[in-house]
C-alpha cells in the first residue's frame, strides 16, 4: 500500500528509518472531548474536527478513559463530568475480593462499550486517511485497578475505591486469572484494531498503549510489574505484532520516576514525561524512539498557560533532538479547555504536510 508522505513519515520515524533531514519530527497533541464521549459517530466526529481543527501530523485518538471498566461493569454518569476528564462514578465493578471472579474474557463483537470505541476508531480512520492514527489500550493491570477505582499512581487524588489494593492482591492466582482475561480481551480488540481493512479490521497505524502510572515512584516494584504486569503487557503488544507486523506501538508511562527503559523491549516509541523529576531527558538513550515536546501543564485553558514556556520548550526539544527523528507532542494530554494560543506554537513548528 502507497501511504500519503506524512502517514508513511509516521511509520519511518517509528521504525528509526527516517531522513533525521526531510522529516525530523511529526507534531501531535491529544485532549479529552468532554461532552462528546459516548456514541461512536457523536465521538468520532467530534474527535476528527479537533484534529483538522490544528492539522495534527499524527493521531492518538483519546476515547473516554473509563471505557476498559465500563465494559467489565463499573457504571458513570456521562452527563456529568464535575470539572474533570473523567465521568462521575456510581458504582465500581470491583468491590470485594470475590468480585475478580466476574472479570471474564469479553467478545469485542457483543461488548458494547468495546464495539463502540472500535467503531469510532473505524470511522476515525476513515476520515484521516493521510496520517498515522493510533487508538489508546490501557494495561490489563491498569484495567484492573480502574475497575476498583483504585489509584493508578501514587497520590491519585480522583480515586474513590470501595476496596483496597491490598484487599485485592491478598490472593495472587485470582488476580492473575482476571488479569490473564482482561488481556485476552484487549489482545483481541488491539488485534482488530490494527488489522487491515481488506482483511475485515479497522486498518489503524498502531495502538498507544498506556502503562499509566503503574511503576511510577515505585508504585509497582520492578519485582511486582515483572510479575502483575509484563507478562501481559507481552500477550497483548504480540498479538499487535501477529495481526500487523507493520503496526506502530507507543507505549506511555506516566507521572514522575517512570522508567521508560523498562519498556524497551515491547515498545518501538516510548511517551514519558521529561519534565518531571526521576525522568531522563529527550535526548537520553532508552532503546526507543522518544515522544518529547513541552509541558502539557503549561497548554491550561486557565490562569496557569504559559505560551512563552511552550515556545521555549519546543525549540530546546527540537535541538536536543536534532539529527534523532522523534514524534513531538505535549508531555501527557493537554487540559480540558486548553488555550488555543498554546496549541498554535506546536502547529507553527510543524515540518510535514
Amino acid at each position: 500500500m502507497t501511504y500519503t508522505a506524512r502517514r508513511q513519515a509516521f511509520y519511518d520515524i517509528a521504525h528509526s528509518t527516517a531522513d533525521p533531514e526531510k522529516t525530523p519530527y511529526l507534531v501531535a497533541a491529544w485532549q479529552h472531548i468532554v461532552g462528546h464521549e459516548y456514541g461512536a459517530e457523536e465521538f468520532a466526529t467530534a474527535y476528527v474536527d479537533f484534529v483538522k481543527k490544528w492539522d495534527w501530523d499524527w493521531v492518538k485518538i483519546n476515547p473516554r478513559a473509563v471505557y476498559y471498566s465500563e465494559a467489565w461493569g463499573s457504571t458513570y454518569d456521562p452527563e456529568h463530568y464535575d470539572g474533570y476528564v473523567i465521568p462521575r462514578k456510581v458504582s465500581d465493578a470491583l468491590q470485594h475480593p470475590e468480585d475478580l471472579d466476574h472479570i471474564v474474557r469479553l467478545s469485542i463483537d457483543e461488548e458494547n462499550t468495546f464495539h463502540e470505541s472500535y467503531e469510532a476508531a473505524k470511522l476515525i480512520r476513515e476520515q484521516l486517511q493521510d496520517r498515522g492514527v493510533i487508538q489508546t489500550v490501557f494495561s490489563p493491570l491498569s484495567v484492573l485497578l480502574q475497575l476498583g477505582d483504585l489509584p493508578l499512581y501514587p497520590g491519585d487524588e480522583y480515586a474513590t475505591p470501595t476496596t483496597t489494593r491490598e484487599e485485592v492482591f491478598s490472593d495472587p492466582a485470582r488476580v492473575k486469572t482476571a488479569l490473564q482475561n482482561i488481556a485476552e480481551t484487549l489482545a483481541d480488540y488491539a488485534a482488530r484494531l490494527v488489522t487491515p481493512v481488506e482483511q475485515g479490521g479497522a486498518g489503524l497505524d498502531g495502538i498507544f498503549y498506556a502503562v499509566t502510572g503503574t511503576v511510577s515512584h515505585g508504585f509497582f516494584t520492578r519485582e511486582q510489574y515483572n510479575e502483575y504486569s509484563k507478562p501481559y503487557d507481552e500477550l497483548i503488544i504480540r498479538a499487535i505484532r501477529e495481526a500487523n507486523p507493520d503496526a506502530v506501538v507507543l507505549l506511555h508511562t506516566c507521572r514522575e520516576d517512570s522508567h521508560p527503559d523498562w519498556f524497551a523491549d515491547l515498545a518501538d516509541v516510548i511517551h514519558w514525561d521529561q519534565f518531571l523529576p526521576g525522568n531522563p531527558q529527550v535526548d537520553e538513550h532508552i532503546g526507543a524512539v522518544p515522544v518529547g515536546g513541552a509541558n502539557f501543564t503549561k497548554f491550561a485553558g486557565d490562569d496557569r498557560v504559559d505560551v512563552e514556556g511552550v515556545r521555549e520548550q519546543l525549540a530546546e526539544t527540537i535541538a536536543a533532538r536534532k539529527g534523532h527523528p522523534f514524534l513531538l507532542a505535549p508531555s501527557c494530554t493537554v487540559p480540558t479547555p486548553a488555550t488555543d494560543a498554546a496549541l498554535e506554537e506546536l502547529t507553527k513548528v510543524q515540518r510535514v504536510k
